[in-house]
């Protein structure tokens, strides 16, 4: 490097390395309210006597409307710009995890309902969160850095439940499972009010100086995203031929069946990862939340890993596909060892196994960092959004057909097995469906 490069780099101010944080802290917040429900799961089923089929279909409500509202989020996003669209889907979704505590207030089948309608609730208020980290790290990374902060905010994922999962387990074994929801909920209300006090995007922000700026724009930084909404404010809803245009695209098709496949593991973890152990490998709720935690960690650590994996390789071969699909499919075809699971009898190994699956999927969770890099400059949030869509349908069937498999078979052997399997569908979308990764650029209609 340069002496003039090293002066130049010196004088840049780290205001991006602020603004991941922020989104890897709200990732946190975010998965740690949508795993309430799986911590609480077990004392919850019991105390409403529903059967895994039930429980299945309530995992699942949370999908059904976070998918449905990916593209209007997105648009959202489009239109009115990540910060506040942001702030009021925290506030929002923290308000609803509150109520959830409530439902024991109700009678059985009442319970059910209600419950179903708050998570579903819940799935509509976090809609854009996704969409947003990854519009913000557009407008905040140079090319060469959005592999590692994509990285970073995603592996929040696994950093949630590596963080919450032994409170929340001491929660709902000390003082019941209706703190768990208060708790999260609250925790989420103060976090909304840190968004909003320091949230900006390049060009408002007080802590930026003009090196950084230079840098993250000549970089490719995508710095006045959040000013397109005031030249397209009049716009009426999103526009459909986007949609169309990235619906007809072979690279962005392959994209979102692989992150449909990958998004499979992650609602496992979600959804019936606590219950397995509880149910088929005799733990208690506490130490559920506790043995959770090292597959987690092991995620987060895979997560930050395929982000430089994947900046290194760009750097040192300036091939984009390469540095993406390489961490992708290697980290598929290592989370495969879910399956093992099935032949050994072992707690430790079984830990042990589930956290090799979950350092590969966090290697391979790079989706988002790919959204960043092909997104339309002029429909990054429903290029996100429709990503999401794709990604998030695991969400609803998942927890179904697991609870389907456990209702016909008494076992987890079947589901880690089509757990297994999708991870090796992702692998394959992306070797053979994907093709070269780039920028789509829209025609216009």
């Amino acid at each position: 490097m340069s002496a003039i490069a090293s002066v130049a780099e010196a004088r840049r101010s780290r205001v991006r390395l602020f603004i991941v944080t922020m989104l890897f802290l709200v990732t946190t917040v975010n998965y740690a309210d949508r795993a309430t429900l799986s911590i609480a799961g077990t004392a919850l089923s019991k105390e409403l006597h529903l059967d895994p089929i039930a429980m299945g279909y309530v995992f699942s409500a949370f999908g059904w409307s976070y998918v449905i509202a990916q593209v209007p989020g997105g648009w959202l996003l489009d239109r009115y710009g990540s910060r506040w669209v942001y702030a009021l889907s925290i506030i929002a979704w923290s308000i609803v995890t509150m109520m959830q505590g409530s439902v024991g207030f109700f009678s059985a089948g009442a319970a059910v309902i209600v419950l179903f309608g708050l998570r579903f609730l819940v799935g509509l208020a976090e809609a854009p969160s996704f969409p947003a980290n990854a519009r913000i790290v557009a407008a905040w990374f140079p090319g060469n850095e959005r592999g590692t902060a994509s990285a970073f905010f995603n592996s929040g994922q696994y950093f949630a439940t590596v963080l919450f999962a032994p409170l929340m387990g001491w929660i709902a074994h000390d003082f019941g499972w209706r703190y768990v929801f208060y708790v999260m909920g609250v925790l989420g209300l103060i976090m909304g009010a840190v968004w909003i006090k320091t949230m900006y995007g390049p060009k408002d922000h007080p802590g930026i100086n003009e090196a950084e700026f230079d840098y993250i724009k000549d970089g490719g930084a995508l710095v006045d995203l959040d000013g397109l909404q005031e030249k397209t404010v009049t716009d009426s809803g999103p526009k459909w031929d986007h949609l169309r245009q990235l619906l007809s695209n072979r690279m962005m098709l392959g994209v979102y069946i692989g992150q449909y496949c990958i998004n499979t593991l992650t609602y496992f973890f979600l959804t019936w990862f606590p219950v397995y152990l509880v149910k088929e490998r005799g733990l208690n709720i506490l130490q559920a939340g506790f043995v959770a935690v090292l597959p987690a960690l092991c995620g987060v650590i895979g997560g930050l890993l395929g982000g430089v994996i994947s900046d290194y390789i760009l750097k040192r071969t300036n091939s984009l596909t390469l540095a993406r699909k390489v961490p992708i499919v290697g980290g598929m075809l290592l989370s495969m060892a879910i399956i093992g699971c099935n032949y050994v009898d072992s707690q430790a190994m079984v830990v042990g196994l589930m956290a090799l699956a979950f350092f590969g999927k966090g290697i391979g969770a790079l989706g988002w960092a790919v959204v960043s890099d092909t997104s339309p400059k002029e429909a990054g949030g429903i290029s996100g959004g429709l990503f999401n869509s794709f990604g998030n349908l695991s969400s609803i069937t998942t927890p179904i057909v697991i609870g389907y498999i456990l209702a016909a078979t008494g076992s987890f052997a079947g589901a880690l097995v089509f757990v297994g399997a999708n991870a090796l569908v992702a692998a394959i979308a992306y070797l053979v469906i994907v093709g070269k990764i780039e920028r789509v650029q829209l025609r216009s209609s």
